[in-house]
């Protein structure tokens, strides 16, 4: 593996681009993908059983931009939504939360999909109308868009690939095979597998997704993920499967997260949290752990963050969590690794 070469760190407390802002700065990180709007009930009842339901936001990617965002980097995001009330919905929802979302594309003829949240006694449901939606007509073009060019990093996960075939080839002109050097923004890619939406496809998803994985320069993997794919179930052994790309991190649940980089295994276990709901906390580890790289920060901290990050995402029903304040992190940041693994947030 390859070290992963970034540009001159920002400072910490730049301010997050907003909507209508322009590009005087470009953002640390671009994140593409589709968001929906999200139906989901105020309590654990099932959805069957909701006399009524809030309207939230989520998708992968931006999830990812929020918390970037919330942790005081400049972040944005690239897709394209219905011109419908659900769109602008998003839109405000993103910009309102620091997200600059001023190079996304509205479609006036697809619509915005949409999701349902269906709680249940072991694990919340999630029901998906996105078919045709306006974000399956993203393609290889939207990679010259100027706000793509000019990040530092640009956050890919494998939900994107699984839409549509055009939506395929814009991650294959993001993430193009390695040939040495990388030119232009380094690359994160979370493997994010969705069995339903590849299904949907007919696409076989362990053939799609690795050689995505490989060209990434950061790539997410849950261990579970990773043995479901490809039947390998040792976090040594995914990152030697992917091992073209340059940082390789296996999550693993609530046991913890191993990177490997620079030829070096660094292993973090995960904090005690109280689990309300997963949704979300595989995007704000990401986010964490990009915020560390954008910061500098050693491997141990960046699974730190994305640690924390993590936690605060499952301890809500909320796809974006509310994110704890920078003095706060940067103190278990700098916890001994014995009271690392003794302490819960």
């Amino acid at each position: 593996m390859h070290p992963v070469q970034f540009l001159p760190t920002a400072p910490r407390d730049a301010p997050a681009q907003g909507q209508g802002q322009g590009q005087e700065q470009p953002a640390d990180v671009v994140c593409v993908g589709e968001t929906m709007a999200v139906l989901a009930p105020p309590d654990s009842r099932p959805l069957a059983e909701q006399p009524a339901l809030s309207l939230g936001i989520g998708g992968a990617e931006s999830n990812v931009a929020c918390g970037l965002a919330g942790l005081g980097h400049r972040a944005a995001w690239v897709s394209r939504l219905g011109d419908d009330p659900f769109g602008r919905r998003i839109l405000a929802e993103l910009g309102a939360r620091g997200v600059d979302v001023s190079a996304v594309e509205t479609d006036p003829e697809r619509p915005t999909g949409v999701y349902f949240k269906d709680p249940g006694p072991d694990h919340t449901r999630t029901h998906y109308y996105r078919r045709g939606s306006a974000a399956t007509g993203m393609g290889p073009e939207l990679a010259r868009r100027p706000a793509l060019r000019r990040a530092r990093i640009v956050h890919l996960s494998g939900v994107a690939a699984a839409l549509s075939d055009s939506c395929a080839r814009l991650l294959e002109a993001l993430l193009p095979e390695r040939d040495g050097a990388r030119r232009g923004p380094a690359v994160s890619f979370d493997v994010n597998h969705r069995p339903a939406l590849w299904r949907a496809a007919g696409t076989d998803a362990a053939r799609a997704l690795l050689p995505l994985a490989r060209a990434a320069d950061i790539v997410f993997v849950g261990r579970d993920e990773a043995e479901a794919l490809w039947g390998t179930a040792r976090p040594d052994d995914i990152a030697d499967l992917l091992g073209p790309a340059p940082v390789v991190v296996v999550k693993d649940a609530e046991h913890g997260a191993t990177s490997y980089a620079d030829g070096v295994r660094t292993f973090v276990p995960s904090l005690p949290t109280k689990v309300v709901e997963p949704v979300g906390a595989g995007d704000a580890f990401a986010a964490g752990y990009l915020a560390a790289v954008l910061e500098g920060r050693d491997e141990r901290a960046r699974l730190r963050l994305g640690h924390l990050a993590a936690a605060a995402a499952l301890r809500t029903r909320d796809d974006v969590p509310a994110l704890p304040p920078r003095a706060e992190t940067d103190a278990f940041l700098a916890l001994s690794d014995a009271a690392w693994a003794a302490t819960a947030p």
